[in-house]
């Protein structure tokens, strides 16, 4: 990843394609990946409070009262993206983070010390890979690694609920 490779990974919800998300020409990859227009955003994984610090200028505290209290894993949408990939950002400035606290994509986040991209394991339109197993043949040739991670397992996996917050305090459900 360091040299902008993509990989498959398993995160705290279904598998997905990653790769550095400071990183345009990985970005670009999976997009191009995916096939999936690039207007449309990614979600990015990290691993601690801190490191979402990094990448938004101001987190709202509504933000943390919500991740405090979420269930399932929770995608917050924040305004004020910086230090990422330009392709990466909405068009509105926003950015869609993750705090994942799985332990092998917590790790990876954790070693890599940036935020990952993490998108679902699948090409735009079709069914998310929820296990390795249900990862296409053609996304499996398509990136440069996959992980050996919770390749055997075989139980229900769901994406994320995601939630955007206004710097204005506006709260959104994008999904539950």
């Amino acid at each position: 990843m360091k040299q902008g490779g993509v990989i498959l990974y398993p995160t705290d919800t279904v598998w997905g394609i990653g790769c550095d998300a400071t990183n345009a020409e990985a970005v670009a990859k999976v997009y191009k990946i995916k096939k999936r227009d690039d207007s449309k955003a990614l979600i990015c994984l990290v691993d601690s409070d801190a490191r979402l610090q990094r990448y938004v200028r101001n987190v709202p505290n509504v933000a943390w009262d919500i991740l405090d209290i979420a269930t399932k894993p929770t995608t917050i949408i924040l305004d004020g993206a910086i230090n990422l990939a330009p392709n990466l950002i909405a068009e509105d400035g926003s950015i869609a983070l993750r705090i994942t606290k799985e332990p092998f994509s917590h790790e990876l986040c954790y070693r890599f010390q940036k935020p990952l991209v993490s998108t679902s394991a699948n090409i735009s339109g079709e069914p998310a890979a929820a296990n390795y197993n249900d990862i296409s043949q053609e996304l499996l040739d398509a990136v440069d690694y996959v992980c050996f991670s919770r390749r055997q397992e075989h139980k229900p996996h769901t994406p994320s609920s995601i939630i955007k917050l206004k710097e204005d305090g506006e709260v959104t459900i994008i999904r539950k």
